[in-house]
């Protein structure tokens, strides 16, 4: 099992403290720093589940927007979308836990039209208002380069995450399963989609970023 980069610091970090505890321990034989190596020694092992780097098929899938992350879908609507399209979507959520592994792919392939980082507050990431009050980072990708079919993807902070990694940037071409950032401990992301688009899963379901298909376009991409 490979570790994801972001997640270097962190598991050095925790093994350093395991470590030093566990000699204490050792050598000293109190129980409150036993007590430390086993609870370090949890967060070490948690650290290293958080980031690792899951092994998946990346197979690209035509005219589907796959999901970008792992975790389970809490929103299907159709709402009104204010920063970017300003009209009617479909709206798709996936929240992460804090057990689900916290990779973002890029759903679709095509352009990014464009990208913005919000700064903002940290409800918690299943509240109705987090997508447009949390700290967020918003991107747009023109599937076709024409702008006849834009798919909105958004990477929203919790209460728990406070940091938002993002690969790539506005006028970059991605394409299906590259990773687009990271969303360190407990997220979610919203996906907006053209009205009239196929959904394929339903609220509640578990989703799998980069194989389960959330949505069918009406074009291939």
């Amino acid at each position: 099992m490979k570790l994801h980069k972001e997640g270097k610091t962190f598991v050095e970090v925790t093994g350093v403290i395991f470590g030093i505890f566990l000699v204490c321990a050792w050598y000293y034989g109190f129980v409150w720093l036993w007590i430390g190596a086993a609870v370090s020694f949890i967060l070490f092992i948690f650290m290293f589940r958080f980031f690792r780097i899951p092994t998946r098929s990346f197979l690209p899938v035509k005219g589907a927007v796959l999901s970008p992350c792992d975790g389970k879908v809490v929103i299907i609507q159709e709402v009104e979308e204010t920063e970017y399209f300003k009209d009617r979507r479909l709206q798709v959520s996936v929240f992460m836990s804090i057990n689900n592994v916290h990779i973002n792919w890029v759903p679709v392939n095509g352009k990014v039209k464009y990208f913005r980082h919000h700064y903002g507050e940290y409800l918690v990431a299943w509240h109705p208002k987090s997508s447009e009050k949390n700290e967020r980072t918003t991107f747009v990708v023109d599937i076709d380069n024409k702008g006849t079919t834009e798919i909105l993807f958004r990477q929203i902070a919790g209460y728990i995450a406070r940091r938002i990694v993002t690969y790539v940037k506005e006028n970059d071409l991605v394409v299906q399963n590259q990773q687009l950032g990271f969303i360190k401990f407990g997220s979610r992301m919203d996906l907006f989609l053209p009205l009239g688009t196929e959904i394929c899963v339903r609220e509640g379901d578990p989703v799998k970023g980069t194989e389960t298909v959330l949505a069918k376009l009406k074009v291939e991409q």
